[in-house]
């Protein structure tokens, strides 16, 4: 675990970060991209030429004796859950900063955005089991929560992942239709009738997360490779094209698989890679479900 000073370094650099990169395009495709809950009631008001006749207000009608229509807004206040995988193999990375700490600007970034819009946002935190849970809170303060918990877990969560644990808690707490983000490296098997399940009820939203180093391995000759969530070690010879060709083939085979679970249930996805601005990847995700959300209207 990283001490207090470090910890409040790095959740003061993320929010530093990820604010400025909150603005109101980001903002306005969010909020093309994800549905409220339903209808509320706005209004009622006079009858205009053009108005649904099936809005009339029949009873407030005879009241008054003139047409009257019952007018509704979407409900837009979201609820917006983040689980987020803090397991060893999180704290993993090649360059400047691990795969936790990825996440943790991930969910900053997307916390802040759904604040800016009044939403609610709240965190499951997990690795072989469920560390954590925070109940959805507004504001910026809840944001900065959620940073400082995914930051401090850092390292400190040695063991393997436990999706279908994590899913489980989501159904426990969460009973209304929220929007979940899944952030993962989906180092884990058995947990697909789970994740169905939370496609079927939530807006279900998986972001994976990935390490250049975890596909391309290095030549660097005979070397001992420890597996981060079950500490069992191997010794592989990384001298030898044939061992980094099979092992980037099984990396992508194991990308490929995962894609197309998510096609299997119809859940979006959206790929992070250390190496990567999470920023572009944001963007482009919230700018094909806004522009797919125009389409099937």
């Amino acid at each position: 675990m990283i001490d207090t000073v470090e910890l409040m370094r790095k959740v003061r650099s993320i929010r530093i970060l990820t604010g400025r990169l909150v603005d109101d395009r980001l903002s306005g495709d969010y909020h093309s991209s994800f549905h409220g809950q339903g209808l509320e009631f706005d209004e009622i008001r006079e009858y205009v030429p053009g108005d649904d006749v099936r809005s009339i207000d029949w009873n407030v009608t005879a009241r008054t004796g003139t047409p009257q229509v019952k007018r509704f807004s979407e409900e837009r206040r979201l609820t917006v859950l983040f689980l987020v995988d803090v397991s060893g193999s999180q704290a993993f990375g090649s360059g400047p900063r691990p795969k936790a700490e990825l996440a943790a600007e991930i969910a900053c970034l997307l916390a802040l955005t759904s604040v800016r819009n009044q939403d609610n946002v709240g965190l499951v935190l997990f690795a072989d089991r469920v560390l954590k849970t925070i109940p959805p809170r507004k504001g910026r303060g809840a944001v900065m929560r959620i940073v400082r918990e995914v930051l401090a877990a850092e390292g400190s969560a040695a063991g393997g992942t436990d999706i279908d644990a994590a899913l489980a808690c989501l159904g426990a707490v969460q009973r209304r239709k929220a929007v979940v983000f899944l952030l993962s490296d989906f180092q884990d098997e058995g947990y697909e009738s789970r994740l169905a399940v939370a496609a079927r009820r939530h807006d279900l939203v998986c972001c994976p997360i990935s390490d250049p180093a975890e596909r391309d391995l290095p030549d660097a000759g005979p070397v001992e490779v420890e597996d981060p969530e079950t500490g069992e070690t191997v010794w592989a010879d990384l001298s030898s094209r044939a061992v980094r060709r099979a092992w980037a083939e099984q990396a992508d085979a194991r990308a490929e698989a995962l894609r197309a679970l998510f096609r299997r249930h119809g859940i979006d996805a959206m790929e992070f890679s250390t190496a990567r601005d999470p920023i572009d990847t944001v963007r482009a995700f919230f700018r094909r479900r806004a522009l797919r959300a125009r389409r099937s209207r």
